[in-house]
């Protein structure tokens, strides 16, 4: 009995982990789709909502690595093809702040549910694009450093990087990650109830 209700556990990880996969793969495809001019694709990545999603549901071993290695992977993939280099301090910026985010959804993990997670994920997608913005006014010297280029930085950006405003880049994410949050949190409620429903079952027999 104990053996089949922790294998029933390991199960009940796959799809998650397969929408993590999932993610990643569109991310790559959109990123290498972007660069043909489909700006209205841009951002639209989950990654703050795998950071958070993951740190609440995922074993101990998983809530952490699996998103610094997910987003790792998809950046190596799309630096690589962009000729960008992989370790600047503005994307060491963005993998503190997805481990803040997974912070949050370690402290969720007990509580972990549409009502906490969802307004926690709209958190997240701020925090990160309010972060990592800031953060590039402060070190691209393209920004005047005065408030209207930090609201520049937070609104418009630099159109020499990229033909999509910041605060579309902001709209994307933020819509990615509360899908993704719903999706995922879905799959696991729906999984648990497959393993309590399995548990009362394999304790009738015992």
């Amino acid at each position: 009995m104990a053996l089949d209700i922790v294998l029933t556990n390991r199960y009940s990880m796959i799809p998650a982990l397969l929408l993590v996969i999932a993610a990643v793969a569109y991310r790559v495809a959109t990123g290498l789709y972007i660069h043909s001019g489909a700006t209205w694709l841009s951002n639209f990545a989950p990654f703050a909502a795998i950071a958070l999603c993951s740190a609440a549901y995922f074993p101990a071993k998983l809530k952490f690595s699996l998103p610094i290695v997910a987003l790792l992977i998809s950046d190596a993939i799309l630096n690589s093809y962009y000729g960008a280099s992989l370790f600047t301090p503005l994307i060491l910026c963005r993998y503190l702040v997805f481990a803040v985010v997974g912070c949050v959804g370690l402290a969720l993990q007990n509580h972990a549910s549409f009502k906490t997670l969802l307004p926690a994920s709209l958190v997240a997608s701020t925090f990160f694009y309010v972060v990592t913005n800031a953060f590039a006014w402060l070190s691209d010297p393209g920004y005047v450093k005065n408030f209207a280029g930090l609201i520049q930085a937070l609104t418009i950006g630099l159109s020499q990087y990229s033909a999509t405003p910041s605060w579309m880049f902001f709209r994307n994410s933020l819509l990615s990650d509360l899908f993704f949050t719903a999706i995922f949190i879905t799959c696991m409620s729906f999984d648990r109830s497959v393993e309590r429903s399995r548990a009362k079952a394999l304790s009738r027999t015992a």
